[in-house]
């Protein structure tokens, strides 16, 4: 059963499961394909007066193009033995695997946005896009740009109002 709850409720298990394995973020397209992608970099908090879910995709992803079409999107907090799935989702691009079906991925509609949400996670954030802000090269450390962008290809990050938040009880 699935019921609402405060961020705070959910913070710190999505913290830990954002640590390891990740996070299946969902997005939709104006055609309505689906997609999903791991997700390791991402922060909960508040900011312009919202609570937010700020995300960080590259723009070569699939999911990239999909958000920016809808400005929506799902976070998904996989239960405990989806590691496997999580890991495959990861490693595999959208534009070419159907990995909700290659990996029996149940979903269902999102109550406020039309990005779906995995029914076997725990929770879910549905998000509506009130940010966006790419990543600058020159405002960065070099020794971030070392580790994390040696081929270039800079995140947007992308800030997500919960318009929803649920949680199995």
């Amino acid at each position: 059963m699935k019921v609402k709850c405060d961020m705070e409720d959910v913070f710190e298990v999505t913290r830990r499961k954002l640590e390891s394995p990740g996070l299946l973020l969902t997005s939709v397209g104006l055609d309505g394909h689906y997609n999903v992608m791991t997700i390791g970099w991402g922060l909960m908090g508040r900011l312009w007066r919202e609570p937010v879910f700020m995300v960080a995709v590259r723009p070569s992803r699939h999911t990239f193009k999909l958000i920016e079409e809808t400005g929506e999107f799902t976070v998904n907090v996989p239960a405990d033995g989806m590691d496997e799935i999580v890991d495959y989702c990861g490693n595999v691009s959208g534009r070419d695997h159907d990995k909700f079906k290659e990996r029996g991925l149940a979903i269902r509609s999102g109550r406020r946005v039309k990005s779906p949400i995995i029914s076997d996670c725990t929770v879910h954030f549905e998000c509506k896009v009130i940010g966006r802000s790419k990543v600058v090269p020159e405002l960065l450390s070099e020794d971030v740009q070392k580790t994390c962008y040696q081929s270039g290809n800079y995140h947007t990050l992308y800030f997500g109002k919960p318009l929803s938040i649920l949680r199995d009880k």
